[in-house]
């Protein structure tokens, strides 16, 4: 298949299933050819199972012959595309991780445009630009044919993929919605088309608030309250629910003829997605919920790089959106390369984000005197229920600028230093994982079938990972895609203390970068403590006494050393009270394992393969 042709090729699933080749619908063959082809346009690039592919053609009853029929669909789809091989750089089914993937570019497949489309569109809107918010969104909701794979819906897995596309759409047809009028857009066009959508999905919150907004904006008030009365009716009779604080607020302002803006304006979320295969932090996340929810204005996430800060915080925030009506927002305060951001800019991004575009000057940052544009930050955080997520923070400094000054706003702050400056605040630190915990992380990933068929060495997989999350999800990832590769293989190649941190990366998850951040951040002194701390027993809690003989200083000098270390978020202490004598210090896994490749390269030497052993003894 030469490179023209390839270019060719465009694939439609946003409606019935079509394939063009030079701007010509092919026919695509019989039901149970286009049902595989469907499933392989539904996960686009990456491998679809042979066992998946038999469920969707066959459902239950899958004929003795099944994998030989599959082999056939294939074979038939591959000389469609002029793909007859399937072999070489250029092929478009190829077979993968024992099932079959078919590659293509973005732009040949529908959904992946509209993916495109609506995702700039949203970054439009982030960044106040609702003009070309509105039009890129247009653009994504009129690649739209009809019902997606509207062809195909006997098979239960083809129809529960076009319902997540469904999904997406009614969520893209929201964006537009909000930002269309937003920008000043013709209410009547938006009042006409959500209509329609919420006479389809009653239920969904953010089309009726767009429905209610645009028929106040057309002077229909009377219809705009009626929206509302009627969606309240029928959420208590049918979830026995209330509407939202938002939308409450919105009918409110409605009421008594004030602006009313869209659902999203009054409760603007900026988040990341929440972790589909979160794992544990039960007690660590009932602790932030009710200490955000009960007035903790601040609370301090702390722990070493990888432990999980970040995810923990993302996922909470979600669970608070009742708590928190007028919004929640995340920015990191950190650039790309891990450099600490002036809070003038983070606090451009976030009025950005909280639509208070006043406060931005020309070039982007706060205007002519960003104290004053951060005044009226606090005076806008003290009237409303904004949760923050100030994530990565460097220091007290640009943290303390950002945090709510007076009000019930809060804010959750994510922190490898435990930020000692900052009061008052509640601190939780968050540990490794419990073995349980990393062995069902580890089980989600690679399969719970595939982690039973060899426990132990699961087992010393996570254990070799240093119960850290990030090495577990790195160690899991990296086995999903090596489906060939058995546990009992990759424990092996952990058990080498130096080719641990070369293991754990799979993809852009990697281990060794978030540990050189650290290294980077820590001081001169902090830096020469962890060298000598390095040379202990890998994996083993250690005493002050034992701390002492390691950095060869007396133990009122190795006591200053620690408590500067501990500071730092790279030595942990166990939570109880205890005498600086009795207490038990611990140097992560893995922060130990990048000190001592430090100090193999400082020292130019070869570093030894010999393993280590490694246990819960102390070192005294």
């Amino acid at each position: 298949m030469d490179e023209q042709r390839r270019g060719a090729l465009r694939f439609s699933v946003l409606g019935r299933l079509q394939v063009e080749v030079a701007g010509r619908p092919v026919p695509l063959g019989p039901l149970k050819q286009r049902l595989v082809l469907a499933m392989l346009l539904s996960r686009p690039n990456r491998p679809v199972s042979l066992n998946l592919l038999t469920e969707v053609v066959w459902q239950d009853e899958p004929p003795r012959t099944a994998r030989k029929n599959l082999q056939v669909y294939v074979s038939a789809l591959r000389k469609l595309l002029g793909d007859d091989a399937g072999e070489g750089d250029r092929a478009r089914i190829v077979h993968d991780c024992g099932g079959y993937r078919l590659r293509l570019e973005r732009s040949e497949l529908d959904v992946l445009h509209f993916q495109d489309l609506a995702q700039a569109g949203r970054v439009a809107t982030t960044a106040g630009e609702l003009d070309a918010a509105a039009d890129l969104l247009r653009q994504a909701l009129d690649l739209w044919q009809g019902e997606p794979f509207a062809d195909l819906r006997s098979s239960p897995l083809v129809r529960a993929a076009a319902e997540q596309l469904e999904e997406r759409r009614l969520g893209g047809y929201e964006d537009w919605a909000e930002a269309e009028l937003e920008r000043g857009g013709t209410a009547s066009g938006v009042a006409e088309t959500v209509g329609e959508l919420v006479e389809q999905h009653p239920l969904r919150e953010r089309l009726q608030a767009a429905r209610m907004n645009a028929l106040h904006l057309m002077g229909r008030q009377s219809e705009a309250l009626a929206v509302y009365d009627r969606y309240r009716q029928l959420l208590a009779r049918e979830l026995g629910l209330a509407p939202s604080p938002a939308l409450e607020r919105q009918y409110r302002s409605i009421l008594t003829a004030g602006r009313t803006r869209s659902a999203a304006g009054l409760a603007r979320t900026v988040l990341p997605p929440d972790t589909a295969d979160f794992t544990g932090r039960a007690e660590q996340g009932r602790e932030l919920r009710e200490l955000l929810g009960g007035g903790g204005r601040v609370v301090v996430l702390v722990g070493p790089p990888g432990i999980g800060k970040t995810t923990l915080a993302v996922r909470v925030a979600h669970l608070l959106q009742t708590e928190f009506p007028d919004g929640r927002l995340l920015v990191r305060l950190r650039e790309a390369d891990g450099s600490p951001r002036p809070w003038e800019d983070v606090l451009a991004e976030l009025a950005r984000l909280a639509g208070l575009a006043d406060l931005v000057g020309p070039a982007g940052r706060p205007g002519d005197d960003p104290y004053r544009s951060l005044a009226r930050w606090h005076a806008w955080l003290a009237g409303r229920r904004v949760l923050l997520v100030l994530d990565d923070a460097p220091d007290e400094a640009v943290t303390r600028a950002l945090l709510p000054a007076d009000g019930a706003s809060a804010a959750v702050v994510t922190s490898r230093a435990r930020l000692a400056g900052l009061a008052p605040v509640h601190r939780i630190e968050l540990p490794p994982y419990s073995p349980a915990e990393a062995l069902e992380l580890l089980g989600r990933i690679i399969g719970p079938h595939r982690l039973r068929s060899d426990l132990r060495a699961a087992e010393a997989i996570v254990a070799a990972s240093g119960m850290l999350p990030l090495a577990v999800r790195a160690s899991g990832l990296k086995l999903a895609v090596l489906r060939h590769l058995p546990l009992r293989e990759f424990a092996a190649r952990l058990a080498d203390p130096w080719s641990v941190l070369d293991e754990l990366a799979a993809g852009d998850v990697v281990v060794r970068p978030r540990l050189a951040l650290c290294w980077r951040d820590l001081t001169p002194a902090c830096r020469a403590a962890l060298l000598r701390l390095g040379r202990l027993p890998l994996a083993r809690p250690f005493t002050l006494a034992g701390a002492a003989v390691a950095l060869g200083c007396d133990e009122g000098t190795a006591l200053r050393e620690l408590e500067a270390l501990v500071n730092s978020g790279v030595v942990t202490l166990p939570a109880a009270e205890v005498s600086v004598h009795r207490a038990v210090y611990v140097l992560p896994l893995l922060v130990q394992l990048y000190a001592r490749e430090v100090a193999v390269r400082m020292s130019g030497r070869p570093r030894s393969l010999r393993a280590e052993p490694r246990g819960r003894q102390v070192a005294r």
